[in-house]
């Protein structure tokens, strides 16, 4: 494999860094290699705000679930869908614009995870680690407060990046039998290859907990198919602009 392969291959989350900050013009050239991504008739519908306030910090790690990688990481970015300055623009120039649309929201939210994870292959090709916060979902209104985020602008998650303070195992992910399908969608074989990978997971967790962790990939999927996961996200997307329509 090449050097760009070898690199993918070997992604990690980091939740524990050292206390050493990342230089502000390697930050900006991640930042900058994240513009790269490829983004919808070049609409290029994303802000980041880099969080940099200690205490706004903190307040992030709280209504993000307790996590306090936020608040040790040393930067801290939350990616935003970012419709409002696309639209003004064409607004500026003329058009009658059109806002609410879902597609509107499917391509901002698409445009900042690309934009998201070439930031997160430029920091790691410097040996800087990551961790996509999620969690920032789960208070998106109190978040986009905190961030004087306007409307038609929402938090799609955050990332924690810093030097590692830990070197954790690479995560097995699904045989590719399961994800790559020739012509049509063949599903015959997934239970099998399912179970293959339940077995391999459960290796992984016994490995790396000593034995305490006694579980595999379809168990640890069943918090997220049986209770509504943030339920708050429609009305709070609708509220922001999105979706109506």
């Amino acid at each position: 494999m090449n050097p760009i392969i070898d690199q993918l291959s070997r992604h990690r989350s980091i939740r524990k860094f050292q206390p050493r900050a990342i230089p502000r013009q390697s930050l900006e050239a991640f930042v900058r290699a994240g513009q790269c991504a490829a983004t919808s008739s070049h609409v290029q519908a994303y802000s980041i705000i880099h969080v940099v306030n200690p205490e706004n910090r903190a307040r992030l790690a709280e209504l993000a679930g307790g996590q306090p990688y936020i608040a040790e990481c040393s930067d801290f970015l939350v990616f935003c869908a970012d419709m409002k300055r696309p639209t003004e623009a064409a607004e500026r120039a003329g058009a009658d614009v059109v806002r609410g649309m879902t597609e509107q929201l499917l391509v901002a939210s698409i445009d900042t995870a690309l934009m998201a994870q070439n930031v997160a292959i430029a920091a790691e090709s410097e040996g800087v680690g990551i961790c996509y916060i999620g969690g920032i979902r789960n208070n998106p209104a109190e978040v986009s407060e905190l961030l004087r985020l306007p409307e038609h602008v929402y938090p799609v998650f955050g990332m924690c990046l810093g030097y590692p303070d830990q070197d954790p195992e690479v995560k097995p992910r699904l045989p590719l039998p399961a994800i790559l399908k020739e012509d049509y969608y063949q599903d015959a074989r997934d239970a099998e290859l399912v179970a293959e990978f339940d077995a391999t997971m459960h290796r992984y967790y016994q490995v790396r907990t000593g034995g305490n962790k006694d579980s595999n990939w379809s168990e640890q999927l069943k918090p997220l198919f049986t209770s509504k996961l943030r339920p708050h996200m429609q009305s709070f997307l609708r509220d922001r602009g999105f979706g109506k329509q």
